[in-house]
């Protein structure tokens, strides 16, 4: 189960890589309203997709070097810890959507967390944040 969930980690940071870094537009657009596309906070926002592409990227390829040596780490308490680091990546980017999706059941929100795109992102990171923190945990 192991090498599913590395598998299913890299897989998973490397479409944010792609998402946010080689077609960072597509992300803008995800959060920023059509009425304000020409705006400058538009442009920045294709921007700093880079930014998160970049930490997308190292988790990706994080978990690829982890897949590919899992002889390296001999130890249950190293495993442990790498897929806690796991579950706080997937978390951190849940956590900080909960917010919104929370103004989006009152009909507020600066961007759509509970529909299509991005409610398929807020569920997929909640998920995998879950299986890595039970798996962490299990290999205490």
């Amino acid at each position: 189960m192991l090498e599913v969930i590395l598998i299913l980690n890299a897989v998973w940071f490397a479409m944010g890589f792609n998402t946010f870094w080689l077609r960072n537009q597509i992300f803008a657009k995800l959060v920023v309203p059509k009425e304000h596309r020409d705006t400058p906070v538009f442009a920045t926002l294709t921007v700093s997709g880079t930014f998160l592409g970049g930490f997308n990227f190292a988790f990706s390829v994080l978990n690829i070097l982890l897949f590919l040596n899992l002889s390296a780490f001999d130890k249950d308490v190293q495993w442990a810890i790498l897929l806690f680091v796991n579950a706080v990546a997937h978390g951190s980017q849940f956590v900080a959507n909960v917010p919104v999706a929370l103004q989006n059941r009152r009909g507020e929100g600066v961007w759509q967390v509970l529909k299509g795109l991005m409610l398929f992102i807020f569920a997929t990171d909640f998920v995998l944040m879950l299986l890595n923190a039970v798996f962490a945990a299990l290999y205490l």
